[in-house]
């Protein structure tokens, strides 16, 4: 698949799966906008990617705010001329017992996890719409959405909006032509892939723990031009572990 001038905007990129996105986007030759609130790792990230030949550009973002999402935006158009894909991955995690989390806790997870999608997503299409773009967006969800461990139920509820809102706007945005997919992830490892046990990987029925680069592939295929009839679907990459039933011993 071949990305070369695609325009590419990507929150939460500064680091885990949103860089290995970044990178493999900005690999396949698109221009790519990198959107973080962690500045110094997100030039670092846009640095990277100039060095390996790539075209990228970092805005410090905090995905939280709807003005800092549509300066997003703003400075990508500025910068290369329109937007053809946005990727929603910025997202944070808080596990805590339902009787000890706050409203302030609540607000601020769903806030950067859904809140975002919905802000993001807006003003992206905005551009696509007003420049006539055939435009493709992915919301990064989780297997958590449909499934869940204790102590989970703002990054659950989070998730779960995600999932909701994706379909939601894929229905709203169709007429422009935009399509809006989601792709829910199960255990993927951002930090380190070679400390993982044989247990880990053995436990999933394709025989290994996910990675960046498996969602970052997803993404090109969702939004591969010519895959124009997949839209309002989520991806579960999981490695099967949905599918699985499991016992205690």
């Amino acid at each position: 698949m071949s990305f070369k001038n695609k325009v590419v905007v990507i929150t939460g990129a500064a680091q885990g799966i949103g860089q290995g996105i970044a990178h493999m986007y900005a690999s396949r030759g698109a221009r790519v906008t990198i959107g973080d609130v962690d500045a110094d790792k997100g030039a670092a990230t846009a640095a990277n990617i100039r060095r390996e030949g790539g075209t990228a550009l970092f805005v410090t973002c905090d995905v939280r705010s709807e003005e800092e999402i549509q300066k997003l935006m703003a400075a990508t158009v500025e910068e290369f001329g329109t937007i053809d894909i946005l990727i929603n991955n910025a997202g944070v995690s808080r596990f805590k017992s339902l009787f000890e989390l706050t409203v302030d806790e609540w607000d601020d997870l769903l806030n950067t996890n859904a809140r975002s999608c919905f802000l993001a997503t807006r003003e992206a299409a905005k551009i696509m719409k007003s420049q006539g773009t055939r435009g493709s967006i992915v919301n990064i969800s989780s297997t958590r959405s449909m499934m869940s461990e204790p102590d989970s139920e703002a990054y659950a509820a989070s998730k779960g909006a995600i999932l909701a809102l994706s379909h939601a706007m894929a229905i709203s945005l169709g007429k422009d032509g935009i399509r809006v997919n989601s792709i829910s992830p199960g255990w993927i490892e951002t930090h380190d892939y070679d400390a993982l046990s044989t247990i880990d990987h053995e436990q999933h029925p394709s025989g290994r723990v996910g990675t960046p680069e498996d969602v970052a592939r997803a993404c090109l295929y969702l939004t591969d031009p010519d895959n124009s009839f997949i839209t309002g679907t989520n991806v579960v990459l999981d490695g099967g572990m949905t599918r699985k039933m499991m016992y205690e011993e």
